[in-house]
């Protein structure tokens, strides 16, 4: 068994020569071959929170399904006449939200773009004379206010072409041969017009992975590969080394323990601690329990203050981005509402994370963090440097009460954020004791908090 070499940052050396001593290393470090992020996926978990848009055109035909075929929504119902860009970027910065992502187009078919695809989009509505681009304005705004953009494009679903799963024409059923040629020329089309005319994007959505291209006759990786080969890409397929993979099944909140690190092809698990392949997790959630797009009535139904926190705690403090609806209305504005409940709940977040009580880092079997004099916390924020992999298979938490340490916390995965509730406790010092290593650990983060407020439900 290797023995770890000394922690940097720990005023026990006595203590740091037996915690290396005890920490159980998986196998010798000089064997271990940990997956590790490019910059782009490291960059990407730094954002830890993210605004999604869906808009479409049964926002304007209110109970409308796109699978209902025969009762289908002409584009001239598509008209936002009060539509301000500048307004929906009000969401991540009351979120203190570092990406975006827009339903460029989703179940219907409509497209939310100058395309020449086929004749369902923003060129057949009224709306700015049939000359209006939002996925144009939006990544422009993103970019003017320090938010990187994303486009969600569904390839198994599109109304219009009466597609649904697995993502052939006539509701899935096989159809006309040439009716799907067609079709899978559209959406090469659409691939090209998408990725190729907007500039680099920060992720790609593919709502429900992509179909089979000998079942559908078209294949978009190649295409997103070639125009944005920095992009995240979501629940792709054969490039395991720019994806990431959806978490949570639509409740924004992911079972502890969840890895970055997981096997190819991925699926909705908490991946493996000796995945081969890096590929983070993305739990998404609506802000209207049950919709994804404004409908009349659902600015009723915001999820409270109280669920949103542990929706955060299951995401961004479970190693896990957050990607979190927003639901424009039929004017083209995020109802007040809405925006409303998004300020809350950055608020909250600032307030109980904005500012530590004190933090350090180091490297080693044992960090420690003194307090000064004791003082009272109740939340532990860890972070790995995720660069290096995830080295960390097993930790505790101690805190210092008078002369005596004992344990307040403790788990398996860290990685990019954990964050650990604790109940309120006045320490001296707090420690992590890292209990089995692949490597050597790279604690980037060790941080306390106190945040006893009461928060409104």
């Amino acid at each position: 068994m290797k023995i770890m070499p000394n922690i940097r940052r720990c005023h026990t050396p006595c203590l740091v020569l037996l915690a290396n001593a005890m920490l159980m290393v998986l196998p010798s470090a000089a064997e271990v071959v940990l997956a590790r992020p490019t910059a782009e996926q490291a960059l990407w978990q730094d954002y830890e929170i993210g605004v999604f848009y869906h808009y479409d055109v049964n926002v304007f035909k209110p109970g409308w399904d796109h699978r209902q075929y025969d009762n289908f929504p002409k584009a001239e119902v598509f008209n936002p006449a009060d539509l301000d860009m500048a307004q929906w970027m009000e969401v991540p910065k009351a979120l203190g939200a570092k990406y975006a992502v827009l339903t460029a187009t989703h179940g219907s078919g409509f497209m939310l773009w100058q395309s020449a695809a086929y004749a369902y989009g923003l060129k057949q509505s009224p709306w700015r004379g049939g000359k209006g681009d939002i996925v144009k304005d939006f990544v422009e705004a993103c970019r003017k206010t320090g938010v990187a953009p994303g486009l969600y494009c569904h390839m198994k679903v599109n109304g219009w072409w009466q597609v649904d799963h697995p993502g052939r024409v006539n509701r899935g059923s096989g159809g006309d041969p040439k009716r799907q040629a067609e079709y899978a020329a559209a959406k090469l089309k659409q691939a090209e017009e998408l990725w190729g005319n907007y500039g680099p994007l920060a992720e790609i959505w593919f709502d429900g992975g992509l179909p089979d291209p000998a079942q559908a006759g078209f294949d978009v990786m190649p295409v997103a590969l070639k125009l944005q080969p920095k992009a995240m890409l979501m629940n792709g397929t054969s490039n395991p080394r720019q994806q990431i993979r959806c978490v949570s099944n639509e409740t924004g909140r992911m079972t502890y323990p969840c890895w970055s690190s997981a096997n190819f092809p991925f699926d909705q698990s908490g991946g493996s601690p000796d995945g081969k392949d890096w590929c983070p997790g993305e739990a998404d959630v609506n802000l209207i329990g049950g919709d994804w797009m404004w409908q009349p009535g659902v600015d009723g139904k915001l999820r409270g203050l109280n669920e949103l926190m542990d929706i955060y705690y299951g995401s961004v403090g479970n190693n896990c981005n957050l990607l979190i609806n927003a639901a424009p209305g039929p004017d083209g504005l995020v109802p007040k509402e809405q925006l409303q409940r998004f300020r809350e709940f950055g608020g909250e977040i600032q307030r109980r994370f904005g500012k530590s009580l004190a933090e350090t880092n180091g490297e080693g079997a044992m960090v420690e963090l003194s307090l000064g004099s004791p003082k009272t916390i109740d939340h532990v924020m860890l972070m790995e440097k995720i660069t290096e992999g995830e080295r960390v298979r097993a930790y505790v938490v101690e805190g210092k009460v008078g002369e005596t340490w004992q344990k307040i916390g403790g788990g398996t995965c860290i990685g990019h954020k954990r964050i650990e509730r604790i109940s309120p406790i006045q320490l001296s010092a707090v420690r992590v004791r890292v209990t089995a290593s692949a490597a050597t650990p790279l604690i980037r983060k060790l941080a306390v908090f106190d945040t006893r407020v009461a928060v409104d439900p």
